[in-house]
C-alpha cells in the first residue's frame, strides 16, 4: 500500500528506527506476516526488532488506514452535497490525525436539528454575520422581525443571530485547538458525593469531595472515578475553570476586545453550552483511553510472568484441591499431565477420616511414584498442605501450594468437558491445579486470561483493547517457550504464530486419526495447513522424536539447507554440530552470509544448534510459607515473613504471606529511595520478604513493607 512518507517520518521519529526498516516491517505484516515469525525470523529485514515495536508499527499502521479510510469518507460526503472545493480538499487529504479531521469536517458535518439551524430558516445569517465581523446588530435587528418567520421582536432576531454565531464559533477549528490544549493543560478532575447514597457509596469514600489536575491523575484513581459515576455514587467533571477558559478564550478570539456585548454574549454561549460539554467529553475519552492503556499494560506484564513462571517438568504429581465440608478431592497424574486415579479424601475432618487420608496418600505415592504433590491455595489449603507435610514423606518428594485462581473457571469450560467428560467439574480443578504445577504455561492458556487474578481495574478498561493485549502477551509467551506438537492441547496450539483455533483443531484431529507427527514437514499434511501457515508456525514447533534433530530446536526449516552445507563444509553431520561445542567453533559465520541471511540470523542459529530448543523460562525452585501463620489472626505487627508477589499495580504490590487475604505492599514502602513504578522494584511470582506494618481484621486489610 502507498504510504505517506510524512507519517513514516513521524513514525520512524517516534520509535527511533529508520523509515527503511519500517517500510520493510510494513511488506512483511501485509503480506501476513505473524509478530513472532516476523521478530524471530525476519531480522535482517526488521533491523532486529522486538515484537513491541513490531505491534506499534502494526497498530500505527492500523491507526494510518483508519484515518485514510475516514479521509476517503468524508471527501465523498462532500462532494456528494457540492461542498467540495480546492482549499477544503488540501486541508482534508493533509490531515495529520483523525481529531483535525473532524474539526475540519465538522462545519459540514450533517447533523440534527439545532437552535441555529431554525434560525437560519428565519433568516437570521446576515444578522449572524454582522455580529460575527463585530458590526452594530443592535441597531438593525428591528429590520428583522417577521411574523411570517416567528421573529416578533428585535430582541428574539439578536437571539436567534446569536445562537448562529455561536454554532459557528464552536465549529471553528482553529477556536478548538485553542481550547483543546487548554482542557488537556488546565482542567481539573472534580468530584463529590450523590448525597442520596452516601451510605453506599462507602468505598468511594475518598473521592467524597476530590479535586486533581487531570494532566496529573493517576490511572488507577481515574478509573475508580468513573466506576463510582458510572454506579451513579459520585458526580464528576472534568473542565478548567469556567471563569479562567473564558477569559483566555476571549482574549484568544477577540483579541481582548469586549466592547461587543452581542459577540462577548455569543461567545460566552458557545463556550457553555457546545464547546465545553464537546471537549470535556473529548478530554474524558483521552484520559480514559491512556488509563485503560496503563491498566492494560500492568495486566500483560503480570500476566506474562505469571505465564512464564518455572515448570515443575515431566513429574508424576499428586494434586489435591482442598476443601473443609466437602473434602479434598485428590488426583494422580503422569508425566504427562494424564489422568491416572482421582478420589476424595478427609484430611481436615479429624479422626478416623484424617486416618484414612493419610493412608490413602501414602498408598496411592507408593503406587504411582508420584514425585511431587501440589495442593490449591484456596479454601483449607495450608491447613491441607500442614496435614500433608506431617505425614513424613519420602523427603525427596516435593510439597508445594500452587496458585488455583482460575481452576474453577477451566474445570466448567467446554475445553475442560471436551477432555474430562466423565468427570466432575471438582476432578478436573484437581487436575488443572497438577498441571500448572508441571506446566503452567500449558494449563493457564485454557482459561480467560481475565480470570487469572493478575489485572488491575479489568472490568473497567476496554473490553477489546484488553482482549487483544492479553492475547498477544500469551502468544508471546506461547511462541517465546515452543510447543511439541504430538502432546499440545487444541488451546495451546492455537496460540502458535500462523495457526489459530481453526488449525489446531485439525492439528489435533489428525493427530488423532493418524497418530504422531514424526517431523515438522508432516505438518504439511493436515488439511489446509498450507505454505504459508507453515512458514509461520513450523519454527515455533517442536517434534521431540523426529529422525532429523533441528525439528526439535527453534531453527526454522527453511534454514536446513544452510546448516546442511555448513556440517557438509567441515566433513561433520548436523547431528555432531548439535553435539559437539569444537565442531561448532570451527564455523566461520562470515562465510555463509547471504540473500536474506545476515549475522543476526547465523548468531541465532548457533545458539539454536547450542542449545536446542532451550526453554527461557527460569528453572523451579519451591516455596514454603511461614509454618506458624495460617490466618489473619495470626499476624502481629512488626512480623517478617516470606512471601510470593501476586499482583503489581502502579500504585504498590499484592503478596501473598500464606492467610488466604493478601497484603498490599505500597509503592512508598517498596524500597529506601523514590520509586516511579513499582515494577521496577518486584516482578509477580518474585519471593520476598516482607514487615507487616498493620492489621485491619475488620476489612480484612493487611498493609505490609519490603523496608525492613
Amino acid at each position: 500500500m502507498d504510504i505517506s512518507q510524512h507519517w513514516l517520518n513521524d513514525i520512524s521519529k517516534d520509535l527511533g528506527i529508520s523509515s527503511l526498516n519500517i517500510t520493510s516491517t510494513i511488506v512483511l505484516l501485509e503480506e501476513g506476516g505473524t509478530i513472532p515469525f516476523i521478530a524471530r525470523y525476519r531480522k535482517e529485514m526488521t533491523g532486529s526488532l522486538d515484537e513491541v515495536k513490531i505491534s506499534v508499527i502494526r497498530d500505527s499502521l492500523d491507526k494510518y488506514k483508519e484515518l485514510e479510510k475516514r479521509k476517503k469518507a468524508v471527501l465523498v460526503s462532500l462532494k456528494e452535497r457540492d461542498i467540495l472545493n480546492e482549499d477544503l480538499h488540501k486541508k482534508i487529504v493533509s490531515a495529520e490525525n483523525i481529531t483535525l479531521l473532524e474539526d475540519l469536517y465538522l462545519p459540514f458535518k450533517p447533523k440534527r436539528r439545532t437552535r441555529a439551524m431554525a434560525a437560519r430558516e428565519k433568516g437570521l445569517e446576515p444578522l449572524g454575520e454582522i455580529i460575527l465581523k463585530g458590526g452594530d446588530a443592535e441597531s438593525i435587528a428591528k429590520d428583522f422581525i417577521s411574523t411570517e418567520n416567528d421573529v416578533p421582536t428585535a430582541e428574539d432576531a439578536l437571539a436567534g443571530a446569536r445562537d448562529i454565531v455561536a454554532e459557528v464559533i464552536s465549529e471553528n477549528s482553529a477556536v478548538r485547538g485553542f481550547l483543546r490544549s487548554l482542557f488537556v493543560s488546565h482542567a481539573q478532575v472534580v468530584s463529590a458525593v450523590v448525597e442520596k447514597r452516601r451510605g453506599e457509596a462507602i468505598k468511594f469514600k475518598d473521592y467524597f469531595d476530590w479535586q486533581e489536575p487531570s494532566a496529573k491523575i493517576a490511572g488507577h484513581r481515574l478509573l475508580a472515578l468513573f466506576r463510582g459515576e458510572e454506579l451513579k455514587l459520585l458526580r464528576l467533571a472534568i473542565r478548567p475553570d469556567q471563569e479562567f477558559a473564558l477569559q483566555k478564550l476571549k482574549k484568544f478570539f477577540l483579541g481582548g476586545r469586549t466592547d461587543n456585548s452581542q459577540l462577548v454574549n455569543a461567545l460566552e454561549d458557545s463556550y457553555t453550552r457546545l464547546l465545553s460539554p464537546s471537549l470535556e467529553n473529548e478530554l474524558r475519552k483521552g484520559l480514559k483511553e491512556t488509563a485503560d492503556s496503563e491498566a492494560i499494560e500492568v495486566f500483560g506484564a503480570n500476566l506474562k510472568e505469571l505465564l512464564l513462571a518455572p515448570p515443575l517438568g515431566q513429574k508424576r504429581v499428586m494434586a489435591l484441591d482442598p476443601g473443609y465440608r466437602t473434602g479434598a478431592k485428590l488426583v494422580c497424574l503422569d508425566e504427562q499431565g494424564g489422568l491416572l486415579h482421582r478420589e476424595t479424601v478427609y484430611p481436615t475432618h479429624g479422626g478416623k477420616n484424617e486416618q484414612l487420608a493419610a493412608d490413602v496418600i501414602r498408598r496411592l505415592v507408593n503406587q504411582h511414584t508420584i514425585e511431587a504433590i501440589a495442593i490449591g491455595n484456596g479454601t483449607a489449603g495450608r491447613e491441607t498442605e500442614t496435614f500433608v507435610r506431617s505425614l513424613q514423606l519420602d523427603e525427596s518428594i516435593l510439597i508445594t501450594l500452587v496458585n488455583e485462581d482460575g481452576a474453577s473457571i477451566y474445570s466448567a469450560s467446554e475445553a475442560a468437558r471436551k477432555e474430562f467428560p466423565n468427570e466432575d467439574i471438582t476432578v478436573r480443578g484437581a487436575v488443572s491445579i497438577g498441571r500448572r504445577l508441571q506446566d503452567p504455561l500449558a494449563e493457564l492458556v485454557k482459561i480467560d486470561p481475565k480470570s487469572i487474578g493478575v489485572g488491575q481495574y479489568q472490568h473497567d478498561v476496554n473490553q477489546a483493547a484488553l482482549k487483544k493485549s492479553l492475547e498477544e502477551v500469551v502468544t508471546y509467551c506461547v511462541n517465546g517457550v515452543g510447543v511439541e506438537v504430538n502432546s499440545a492441547s487444541e488451546e495451546l496450539l492455537s496460540y502458535v504464530a500462523g495457526l489459530g483455533p481453526s488449525l489446531a483443531a485439525g492439528i489435533i484431529a489428525y493427530r488423532l486419526a493418524n497418530g504422531p507427527f514424526p517431523s515438522r514437514k508432516s505438518l504439511l499434511k493436515v488439511p489446509r495447513l498450507g505454505a504459508k501457515a507453515f512458514e509461520q508456525c513450523a519454527g515455533f514447533l517442536r517434534v521431540h522424536r523426529s529422525e532429523n534433530p533441528l525439528d526439535n530446536s527453534g531453527v526454522h526449516p527453511e534454514r536446513y539447507g544452510l546448516i546442511g552445507s555448513m556440517a557438509k563444509d567441515h566433513g561433520v553431520t548436523v547431528k555432531d554440530l548439535l553435539q559437539s561445542e569444537t565442531a561448532r567453533k570451527a564455523i566461520q559465520l562470515r562465510n555463509y552470509l547471504g540473500e536474506g541471511v545476515g549475522m543476526e540470523t547465523l548468531v541465532d542459529i548457533m545458539g539454536e544448534l547450542a542449545k536446542p530448543g532451550r526453554d527461557p523460562r527460569e528453572k523451579f525452585v519451591s516455596f514454603r510459607f511461614d509454618e506458624n501463620i495460617h490466618t489473619i489472626e495470626d499476624l502481629h505487627e512488626g512480623m517478617t515473613l516470606p512471601a510470593i508477589i501476586t499482583n503489581v499495580t502502579k500504585f504498590g504490590a499484592f503478596a501473598d504471606i500464606g492467610v488466604k487475604q493478601d497484603g498490599l505492599i505500597h509503592i512508598s514502602q517498596m524500597a529506601d529511595r523514590f520509586i516511579k513504578d513499582p515494577s521496577d522494584v518486584v516482578k509477580v511470582r518474585d519471593k520476598v520478604t516482607v514487615k507487616v506494618l498493620a492489621i485491619d481484621k475488620d476489612r480484612k486489610r493487611i498493609s505490609l513493607s519490603l523496608r525492613m
